[in-house]
């Protein structure tokens, strides 16, 4: 992968270098929002890896103006030490693929990125999103899996969709229900209801489900029983 880091802890960025260079993959480094913001528009990335923190602009900032000015829709991962859900939410507002919330393993990094690159080859070119035997094509809204077609509901194919792009990680309930509502989510557990209708057209009709809870976090959409 080419991965731009904008990141201005230099020991941060030195250790995903020792990290990532001698496995292959190609690195660029920007200290700052403007000189990182200048690199993404002007260059070709694979990932980016952004730091919500940064000096002369600030990641939601930057990540925002790279999406609405720069017209770029390379897959960012935003790297923060803030964890509340609100911050996250304001992240993936200004267009931020994933998160990760510092101190983080370098091998956890590494797995993301290469999943957000999938995703972004898939966006690219097929466009059609695979997990497992489920398949969902966002152009002409139409899912299969196992070669049958879903009938599947405006709001039940926005779940997916949400669902699948993010099958590497637990999506929250707060996103979820961003992803339908915005910011005036309806009163009552609406949530829940959606996603046991999605499952009776997902998984029961199939032997092994894919859409699982995860108590007190959220749902994951994957192949396996999350552990």
């Amino acid at each position: 992968m080419r991965i731009l880091v904008i990141e201005d802890n230099r020991d941060i960025a030195e250790n995903i270098a020792d990290y990532f260079e001698p496995r292959g993959h190609a690195l660029d480094f920007a200290y700052d929002g403007i000189t990182g913001m200048h690199l993404a528009v002007t260059q070709d990335y694979d990932v980016i890896v952004l730091d919500l923190m940064l000096p002369a602009m600030d990641g939601i900032t930057l990540c925002r103006k790279l999406r609405e000015e720069g017209k770029k829709g390379t897959p960012v991962l935003m790297l923060t030490a803030r964890d509340q859900v609100s911050d996250k939410l304001e992240g993936f507002r200004a267009g931020t693929d994933d998160y990760l919330v510092k101190p983080f393993s370098l091998e956890e990094l590494e797995a993301r990125l290469a999943a957000l690159h999938r995703r972004g080859t898939t966006r690219a070119g097929a466009r059609v999103i695979t997990v497992g035997d489920l398949e969902f094509d966002p152009d002409t809204l139409i899912a299969r899996r196992a070669g049958h077609k879903l009938d599947l509901n405006p709001t039940m194919r926005r779940l997916l969709r949400v669902l699948m792009e993010n099958s590497h990680r637990v999506v929250s309930r707060a996103e979820l229900e961003h992803a339908l509502w915005g910011d005036e989510p309806p009163e009552g557990d609406v949530l829940r209801s959606h996603i046991h209708a999605l499952r009776t057209v997902v998984d029961r009709p199939f032997p092994t489900p894919l859409i699982h809870t995860i108590h007190g976090a959220g749902y994951r959409l994957c192949q396996s029983e999350p552990r």
